[in-house]
């Protein structure tokens, strides 16, 4: 008698136990070795599936949704961002799409505060030398870095994130200025202390540092081009624990070899694991291997988001965190 449990398909290894959890509840395929899944792969699990839990890795798009099976009827994404998934063509499919929204928040924030501090404080290149066994001893000229209290921040998005990290600046001093597409509510203003700025140019040429918290979109891709680069200030540190799209790379690095501006902290990269050259060898950067919300419990909270929108759908009602083509 064929089994009446969803088939679920899962294209990275999750948490032992999401995965226990997952095979309670499901029929599902879990992935081993974890590696990243081929297009082709991807495409035959749209084929079988009746539900795919994918990660940021998966470029579902409307090419590999035409290759999916009838019984595919919900893309619970294993993560908040969604840009890597054509959800009007899933829609139109008839498939939902659901994520895993605010798990990540307070991770990512905590990620930003250790970029903006290691970038300012340099704290890679005394890294680099004591694991190279040249440290002389101390002196009064080495590894200068600056102080981030009373420094001007400016968040680029001030969502749940952007809000997270605006707490934590206010901890370490610093004064908080913020540009969103909407201004945000006069009594959360006043709780974090924060200016809006409606132009983005005029925001950027008076920070001392910039945060990007905003999702990867049309109207942000590159929002942080050249021309804004070149707004900065030639001290001015911009960190990215968003989306890599939203910085021009090879604007930031003209910008980072000419001193335009004095430092950059990045989480993500505009091409994925692809990291420009150029980049890598910059001593005023700060590279990491997109680890924002990389902590046991956001892992875990993540999945178990998933599973409560896959149960959800399987018990015949919306997911609780579906994700529609407007709210993008």
């Amino acid at each position: 008698m064929p089994s009446s449990r969803l088939c679920v398909v899962v294209t990275r290894r999750l948490p032992e136990v999401v995965e226990t959890r997952l095979k309670e509840l499901f029929d599902v395929e879990l992935r081993d070795p974890d590696t990243k899944m081929t297009r082709e792969e991807l495409a035959a699990a749209l084929g079988r599936a009746d539900v795919l839990v994918p990660c940021v890795t998966d470029q579902i798009d409307a090419g590999l949704l035409a290759q999916a099976g009838e019984r595919l009827k919900l893309i619970a994404n294993y993560g908040a961002g969604v840009d890597h998934i054509d959800v009007e063509t899933a829609r139109r499919r008839g498939i939902l799409v659901s994520n895993t929204p605010g798990v990540v928040t307070e991770d990512t924030a905590d990620m930003t505060m250790a970029l903006l501090l290691a970038v300012t404080r340099r704290i890679p290149e005394g890294l680099a030398e004591m694991q190279a066994g040249n440290w002389g001893g101390w002196a009064p000229m080495a590894h200068l870095g600056g102080r981030i209290g009373g420094r001007r921040l400016g968040i680029l998005g001030m969502g749940r994130i952007g809000q997270a990290v605006a707490r934590r600046a206010r901890v370490f001093g610093m004064q908080i200025h913020y540009h969103n597409r909407r201004r945000l509510r006069p009594e959360t203003e006043a709780d974090l202390d924060a200016t809006w700025w409606e132009s983005l140019d005029q925001m950027i040429a008076r920070m001392d540092m910039i945060s990007v918290n905003c999702p990867h979109t049309p109207s942000t891709f590159h929002l942080i081009n050249a021309r804004r680069i070149k707004l900065m200030k030639p001290t001015a540190v911009i960190v990215n624990t968003s989306r890599g799209e939203v910085i021009d790379e090879n604007a930031l690095t003209r910008g980072l070899r000419a001193g335009d501006i004095a430092g950059a902290g990045l989480d993500v990269f505009e091409h994925g694991h692809e990291i420009n050259p150029r980049l890598r060898q910059a001593p005023n950067v700060v590279l990491l291997p997109h680890m924002g919300s990389a902590t046991v419990e956001g892992r875990i909270e993540m999945g178990e988001k998933v599973i409560i929108n896959i149960k959800t759908f399987a018990d015949g009602h919306r997911p609780p965190d579906q994700v529609l083509p407007g709210m993008l």
